[in-house]
């Protein structure tokens, strides 16, 4: 139980995040959620006790400078600082929980950061290349010139994106977070029609939400298949290495890259897609991210739905106070 709560590796669930457009975004941790208002967040969690314990602490924001919140710019610092905070939230809710202290010094947040991303762009950047250039090897595929490489990179993208999800599924504490996770999208949806919500309220909501960071993810790795078919190629034509290990290593690194923009991008893309009407056009745009939704909420009980209230109170609280 303690190895899962520590387990850097799930930078999946610290970083179920929302992109919004609005003032409210959450995060699933730990027998609790974290809720994001502006420059602070409420975390609330369910201690061994059966209380709720909450606190309210200041965001820290890597978006201070004018430039770094310019559209298409903002994405991948918001991306990191999201990721910061999660981090911190989630070791602090094992603590709350009833775990034992987590270190949280400036390195070691640093070090769980890099580790973090490194596990992320190792599965869904270098991986995938490796596995498309054994494809390349048995002859089912062709070299990364062209087309067909980029295809099978993007289906192992997708294969180990939705094989993460379902097999950290099976885990009963992760089984938690997601409900967890349902909490906390239900309880925003019911503070975006009344400022005041109770439980009664956000049950009737839905668990899946159109600015989730799960729907980002998605964006993230539909951008990367479609840009890198069409970059890479680019790059190549410009200078192609002799040596063939030096050309895949030099594709790896461009790829690598590319996670800047495409980020910046996708965050772009996903907070233009929160803010269509409803209609057809929303539908389709929002119908990819909702159906991933469906495996990474569950249905959370009234006591997980008192927990995520807290955490918006937690985080709204100082409104109140103004």
């Amino acid at each position: 139980m303690r190895n899962l709560k520590r387990n850097r590796f799930s930078f999946l669930l610290r970083g179920i995040w929302l992109a919004s457009c609005q003032t409210i975004g959450g995060q699933a941790v730990m027998e609790g959620v974290m809720m994001r208002n502006s420059d602070v967040y409420g975390l609330a969690v369910r201690g061994p006790d059966g209380k709720i314990h909450s606190e309210s602490r200041p965001w820290r924001s890597l978006t201070r400078r004018a430039w770094s919140r310019c559209p298409f710019v903002r994405g991948f610092p918001i991306l990191l600082e999201t990721m910061i905070n999660g981090i911190k939230a989630l070791n602090r809710s094992v603590e709350m929980s009833g775990g034992e202290e987590v270190p949280s010094s400036g390195w070691q947040m640093g070090l769980g950061l890099a580790l973090a991303l490194a596990v992320a762009l190792g599965l869904f950047v270098v991986a995938p290349h490796l596995l498309s250039l054994a494809m390349l090897g048995l002859g089912y595929g062709g070299d990364v010139e062209g087309l067909a490489f980029h295809l099978w990179d993007g289906f192992y993208k997708c294969a180990i994106f939705m094989g993460y999800i379902w097999l950290i599924s099976f885990i009963p504490d992760i089984r938690r977070v997601f409900e967890y996770h349902g909490a906390e999208h239900k309880t925003i949806h019911a503070y975006e029609r009344s400022e005041n919500p109770d439980v009664d309220e956000a049950a009737r909501m839905s668990r899946l939400h159109p600015r989730c960071g799960t729907t980002f993810l998605l964006f993230v790795i539909c951008l990367s298949i479609v840009l890198q078919a069409l970059l890479v190629p680019g790059l190549l034509l410009l200078w192609t290495p002799e040596s063939a290990v030096a050309k895949h290593v030099l594709t790896i690194m461009f790829k690598l890259l590319l996670v800047i923009p495409i980020s910046a991008l996708a965050y772009e893309l996903i907070r233009n897609a929160a803010k269509l009407p409803p209609g057809i056009a929303a539908s389709i745009v929002q119908a990819p991210g909702l159906t991933l939704q469906r495996l990474t909420t569950r249905e959370p009980g009234r006591d997980q739905l008192e927990v995520a209230l807290a955490a918006l109170s937690a985080a709204t609280e100082s409104e109140g106070r103004g």
